[in-house]
C-alpha cells in the first residue's frame, strides 16, 4: 500500500498499523488511526481518487 494512496499510515507506529479489525467481509478498520477501508479500495486505489490528506 503506497503512502501516496494511503497517507493515513505514513509516520504511524507499527502498533497502530497492525491493529486492524475486520468489520465485515472485505471491510477493515484501524481504530488507532480512525481509518476504514474496503478491500476494493486497497486493491484498486485508482478507482477512488478522493483521498483525504493528513494535516
Amino acid at each position: 500500500m503506497p503512502y501516496n494512496s494511503f497517507p493515513w499510515f505514513k509516520e504511524q507506529p507499527i502498533s497502530a498499523i497492525v491493529n486492524v479489525e475486520k468489520q465485515s467481509p472485505g471491510h477493515f478498520y484501524w481504530p488507532d488511526l480512525d481509518v476504514d477501508l474496503t478491500e476494493e479500495i486497497i486493491e484498486h486505489p485508482e478507482r477512488f481518487p478522493n483521498v483525504a490528506h493528513s494535516t
